[in-house]
């Protein structure tokens, strides 16, 4: 276990008393989501998955299993490749050697075969994609940083076994896969895409309508099977035993389909993530659930549950917010966001991040910024490069989805043009991020500093691969050698904001956040270690024009001794003025190590 690492649980010998328990809730949750099965009987089955031995540990409620060390890097198995040398093995040699003082967690966006939508569409959930490796590699990457993986249950590929039995009518795929019929009503129905919902699929037992959330090669599961619950349980524990530590639930909100009703976080689906949450937490006390809900924020923070969801979910408004406050200059929708955010209870957190292997979603930001608003952005975005993702809407009309785009070219201007301040817009966004509460997911375009990939769009088609870029690791090797190349500088930015952050008891996770009310121009938050310690102040410059604030709006404590962490200057006039330079970001705290 690396110093620093998520898993802060103390794992203690089980008692008799805690099988008990961890049957009665296995079963409770039962009980919600098949009103008609033998509850007592399948509870003993999956706990006889999760726990062959009958071994379980007795977990611990309300326990932070993170803290300020912990930082996520966000990438796929082959975004880094080396002649003669496996991709997974080359992507831990280059988190070993460049970021093991940075970041001490890994996403391995799906690392299984797959048949499109780069790895959530998946054949074989049981097998690492022999183009990236094996499960030797995994193991590898595991052993030396917390290792987090998609569990892709909504749905899985049309060549997947499961779905060739289907069509076959064989069990037990023949029941594995959700239907409807064209004259159900589905008019309600949240769809993410613009392709058909329901697939005519023909099969031994006549033409069937298969459910397609996401594509016609992405078929969902039918859930309210409880023998594919049962199969799933099986591949969690397989990445249990395989160095999973953090699982990400890929598209959790549409798991469970009832029509005419939106299909969206239906109270089966907020049991089955408390089911599995279960299944794993007595088994392994220091595991995670992270739920991927782009969704509105009020139906994302529901996946929280009364503590007993997710232990972390993905805060997606502050990607399109943030973008948009560097983009006009005004911080006014960011704060407004951030006052209505509730500190997350501990025991759960949120996953904070920028820039992801998808796009700067917007359905996240509906409610939050207006149509006026986010016209404006979208139409900057594509002045910057950057393609628009469609979902369709009731009655077949389109909306924008998300924004496809690197984020280094997302900051090079504002809603004025391109301009000469991109480096140091795309460091302070990524500075507001890390000082938030929550733990920061860092996608590794974004430590390289990637540029849109338009020649992936034009070979794949897809939107989304214009941040996609697959990197030659020589070629990047000499990149990040010329101090003066663009990745470089932007790597090392990145990578000594991080060193900091690592280090200051005030941007614990779970630590105290307080909205500041300066100028809509400079966004500026407090945070407090949680045993009161330390406080650290983030003051940042979301404009391109110089910015003046007192310290005396601050109210910083007379008797202390005021630093700025990142540059290292002192403040000892407390009635001084701050000046802030363009996208200048001050982390001004009371408690440092003096050399």
């Amino acid at each position: 276990m690396t110093t620093g690492s998520f898993p802060k649980a103390m794992i203690e010998p089980v008692e008799h008393s805690a099988i008990s328990e961890y049957r009665f809730l296995v079963e409770n949750h039962l009980r919600v989501i098949y009103p008609d099965l033998d509850h007592t009987t399948f509870a003993r089955n999956l706990i006889d998955i999760m726990s062959p031995e009958g071994k379980c540990h007795t977990p611990e409620t309300h326990q932070n299993h993170w803290d300020q060390n912990d930082a996520v890097m966000i990438s796929y198995g082959d975004s880094l490749f080396k002649m003669g040398q496996q991709p997974l093995e080359t992507l831990l040699n280059f988190s070993t050697n460049f970021l093991n003082e940075t970041i001490n967690g890994i996403h391995i966006l799906p690392f299984f075969p797959y048949s499109s939508d780069d790895g959530f569409s998946i054949i074989d959930y049981k097998q690492v994609n022999p183009e990236l490796g094996d499960w030797s590699h995994i193991n590898a990457i595991s052993d030396k940083f917390q290792l987090m993986s998609d569990l892709v249950i909504n749905h899985c590929s049309s060549q997947s076994q499961w779905f060739q039995q289907f069509k076959q009518g064989v069990l037990p795929g023949k029941n594995y896969f959700c239907c409807a019929s064209p004259d159900d009503d589905l008019t309600e129905v949240v769809r993410p895409r613009t392709n058909e919902l329901l697939q005519p699929i023909e099969t031994t037992e006549g033409t069937r309508y298969a459910w397609c959330t996401f594509s016609s090669d992405q078929v969902d599961l039918d859930f309210a099977n409880p023998q594919l619950l049962r199969e799933i349980v099986k591949i969690v524990k397989l990445y249990l035993d395989q160095g999973v530590k953090i699982f990400r639930l890929d598209a959790i909100a549409f798991l469970w389909k009832v029509p005419g009703t939106n299909c969206l976080s239906l109270p089966e689906t907020h049991e089955i993530v408390r089911l599995l949450r279960t299944l794993i937490q007595f088994v392994s006390p220091d595991a995670m659930i992270i739920t991927e809900t782009n969704l509105p924020n009020q139906e994302n923070l529901s996946y929280f549950g009364n503590s007993n969801e997710a232990h972390a979910i993905y805060n997606f408004s502050l990607p399109p917010l943030l973008v948009n406050a560097l983009l006009c200059g005004s911080c006014q929708h960011l704060k407004t966001w951030m006052m209505s955010m509730p500190p997350a209870l501990h025991g759960t957190t949120y996953l904070n991040f920028i820039a992801s292997h998808d796009g700067i979603g917007l359905r996240p930001a509906e409610g939050l910024m207006s149509e006026e608003e986010m016209s404006q952005m979208v139409s900057m975005m594509e002045q910057f490069g950057g393609r628009i993702s469609m979902r369709a809407l009731a009655g077949g009309s389109m909306r924008p989805y998300e924004i496809n785009i690197s984020l280094f070219d997302a900051m090079q201007g504002t809603l004025n043009g391109p301009d000469e301040w991109q480096i140091k817009r795309f460091l302070c966004a990524h500075a507001i991020m890390f000082a938030l509460e929550g733990i920061p997911a860092i996608y590794i375009h974004s430590f390289l500093g990637t540029h849109n990939d338009l020649a992936a769009v034009e070979q794949t088609g897809q939107n989304r691969s214009i941040n996609r870029h697959c990197w030659d690791y020589d070629q990047l090797l000499k990149v990040m050698a010329d101090k003066k190349s663009t990745h470089a500088h932007i790597f090392q930015g990145m990578c000594h904001l991080l060193k900091i952050r690592r280090q200051q008891p005030a941007f614990h996770p779970n630590a105290t956040q307080f909205t500041l009310h300066l100028n809509d121009s400079v966004f500026a938050f407090w945070r407090q270690s949680m045993n009161r310690h330390q406080s650290i102040f983030a003051i940042n410059n979301v404009t391109k024009h110089e910015q003046i604030v007192s310290l005396s709006e601050i109210n910083l404590i007379g008797t202390d001794s005021w630093v700025d962490l990142i540059s290292g200057e002192l403040y000892s006039d407390l009635h001084a003025d701050l000046v802030l330079k363009p996208y200048q970001v001050i982390w001004l705290t009371n408690l440092w190590e003096q050399s």
